[in-house]
C-alpha cells in the first residue's frame, strides 16, 4: 500500500537526553528534535503518541504539534511522603483536561504494584471521566531488578473487568506472553493492543523473518486468535528500535487488508487524534 499514513501510538521523546541518545544510536537514529521530525516525515508518520516518563509537572510535557502524550505514573508518584495522593490525582486531572494529553501510562513491573491495586482506582475513574485510555506496559522488562509478575498480561484481566468503561491499552501485546495476552484482549472488549517494542535495535528485516520465522508465525497466530484488528495499533517504542525497519516488520505480521486500520485509523479512534 503506497503512501500509507501512520500514527505511531507508542514512542518515547526526550531530545538530547543522553540515555535516550545512546539507545537511539544503537537503533540507527539520532535523538535530536530536528532528526526526530525528519524521521517521522520520511516514514509518513503524521502523528506520534509519547509515553510520558518524566515527572508530572505540566511544564515538562510540552510537545510538538504532531505529538500527543500519555501522562506517566511510575512508582515515584506514590513514594513522596511530602505529597498526599490527592495532589497527584489533581495534577493528573489537569493533564487530562489538555487536548494534547490523550491518556495515562502505567509501568507495572518497573513499578512494583499490580494494576488492580486500589491506588490506581482514582486514576481509572479520571480516565473514564475524560474518556481517555489507560496504556499499560505488559510483558518483558529491560531492567533485571524489575518484576515480571506485575507486568504479566493476565493482571490486566481483572482491571478490565472491574472498570468496564475504561479503555485499557495492552502495550507490547504482552510479549513474550502472547497466548495470555491474546486471551485477555479477546475476552475483554475494553482492552486494546499496541504492538510496539517487539524487536529492538537496528536489524535486517528479511534476515529477521528468515531466522526467526517461527517466532513471527507465533505473533501472527495469536493476533489472528485475538481476531479483532479494529483493536490493534501500530507503535514502535522508539528510540529502542529503528523506526523504518520496524514499520516493515509490522507489515510482515499484519495482513495487508488491515494496514490502514492498524497503522492509522485505530489509534486515531482510540486516542481521539485528529491528524
Amino acid at each position: 500500500m503506497d503512501n500509507l499514513k501512520i500514527i505511531d501510538s507508542h514512542i518515547h521523546y526526550r531530545p538530547d537526553y543522553q540515555p535516550f541518545s545512546k539507545v537511539a544510536e544503537n537503533s540507527g537514529s539520532k535523538n535530536t528534535a530536528l532528526d526526530v521530525q525528519k524521521m517521522l516525515k520520511e516514514n509518513n508518520i503524521v502523528h506520534a503518541v509519547v509515553m510520558g516518563n518524566l515527572s508530572l509537572e505540566l511544564e515538562n510535557h510540552i510537545y510538538p504539534p504532531n505529538m500527543s502524550y500519555c501522562v506517566g505514573l511510575d512508582s515515584s508518584v506514590f513514594k513522596n511522603p511530602d505529597k498526599p495522593q490527592d495532589y497527584y490525582i489533581s495534577l493528573v486531572e489537569e493533564h487530562l483536561k489538555r487536548e494534547s494529553c490523550v491518556g495515562i501510562k502505567l509501568y507495572p513491573g518497573y513499578c512494583p504494584t499490580y494494576v488492580t491495586d486500589e491506588v490506581y482506582y482514582p486514576f481509572y475513574e479520571l480516565a473514564e471521566k475524560y474518556n481517555k485510555p489507560v496504556a499499560i506496559h505488559t510483558g518483558a522488562l529491560s531492567q533485571s531488578r524489575a518484576l515480571l509478575k506485575y507486568s504479566h498480561p493476565l493482571t490486566l484481566d481483572e482491571a478490565a473487568v472491574r472498570f468496564r468503561n475504561v479503555k485499557f491499552v495492552m502495550c507490547h501485546f504482552g510479549n513474550p506472553f502472547l497466548a495470555e495476552a491474546a486471551s485477555v484482549a479477546q475476552k475483554n472488549r475494553n482492552v486494546f493492543v499496541d504492538i510496539s517494542g517487539i524487536l529492538e535495535g537496528d536489524f535486517n528485516v528479511n534476515d529477521f523473518f528468515a531466522e526467526f520465522g517461527l517466532y513471527a508465525d507465533m505473533l501472527k497466530t495469536w493476533l489472528k486468535y485475538f481476531g479483532d484488528f479494529d483493536r490493534v495499533m501500530y507503535g514502535s517504542d522508539w528510540p529502542i528500535v529503528n523506526m523504518s525497519k520496524y514499520i516493515q516488520f509490522v507489515k510482515g505480521i499484519i495482513p495487508e487488508k488491515h494496514w490502514e486500520k492498524v497503522f492509522y485509523l485505530n489509534a486515531a479512534n482510540i486516542y481521539n487524534i485528529k491528524a
